[in-house]
């Protein structure tokens, strides 16, 4: 009896889900990181991690080396680190001192987040049968989610001397950004962004500003970010998405 021959992968079409599980390490060690108090670098394998999570499915979509396990392991390695991560090291950052309430937080936000993720799913397996454009979110993806709550983490590195905001401002920001996740808002996905050849210059140009600003003035840089993605969302949500659905 012939045995069926077997499927092999090459190293390229496995990039893709090597850079996810890079990315869940980068998540799990900053909760070390975290832990040990070293809330800088806590952050900055957040970034990285959110980082990879933005180049393995494109790469695997460049690669053609898209699979179910693929998706599933980016939507796990989501939740690991954006989910749970991320709302552990503002907790140990800032929400020690009313642990009761502050663990409540982090519980709510990484159900809000898990939520968030499960709808995704389920809605891009329909828009993929529907053959839908995806233009927009329903609330904010998980990624931009886990990097509005540590803005205020962001403020305090870039502002010498300056202690953490209170421990229930902090709390109540962070379900706020919980609740903008699982909410019916519809934010623009950048995703579907094109941009003309005439403007490639400029948009490459501005590209390099923003690099350079993140490697020189990278906490600086990542608060003008978070608040032109809080406007851009605005702005999206009310004047450019009641257009785009009236068209």
């Amino acid at each position: 009896m012939s045995r069926p021959p077997r499927k092999e992968l090459t190293l390229a079409q496995l990039l893709p889900n090597m850079l996810t599980v890079a990315a869940i390490c980068a998540g799990v060690t900053a909760i070390r990181m975290g832990v040990q108090g070293d809330y800088v670098r806590a952050v900055q394998l957040l970034l990285i991690a959110g980082v990879l999570d933005g180049l393995d499915g494109r790469l695997a979509r460049l690669l053609r080396s898209t699979s179910a396990m693929g998706a599933e392991l980016d939507s796990l390695a989501d939740f690991v680190n954006f989910g749970v991560a991320a709302p552990l090291v503002i907790y140990l950052w800032g929400l020690q001192d009313m642990r009761h309430a502050g663990w409540i937080a982090v519980l709510f936000f990484a159900v809000c987040c898990v939520m968030r993720l499960a709808r995704f799913n389920v809605s891009s397996r329909e828009e993929g049968a529907k053959g839908g454009s995806g233009a927009y979110f329903q609330g904010l993806p998980s990624p931009a989610g886990a990097l509005l709550a540590m803005l205020p983490m962001f403020f305090t590195f870039a502002i010498p001397g300056m202690s953490p905001p209170p421990a229930p401002l902090v709390a109540l920001y962070m379900a706020g950004v919980g609740l903008l996740m699982i909410s019916p808002v519809p934010v623009w996905s950048f995703k579907r962004t094109r941009i003309s050849r005439e403007n490639v210059k400029f948009f490459l140009l501005a590209f390099a500003c923003v690099a350079a600003a993140l490697t020189l003035f990278t906490w600086a840089a990542l608060i003008m970010i978070c608040l032109a993605y809080v406007a851009v969302v605005i702005w999206a949500a009310v004047f450019w998405y009641p257009k785009d659905r009236s068209s």
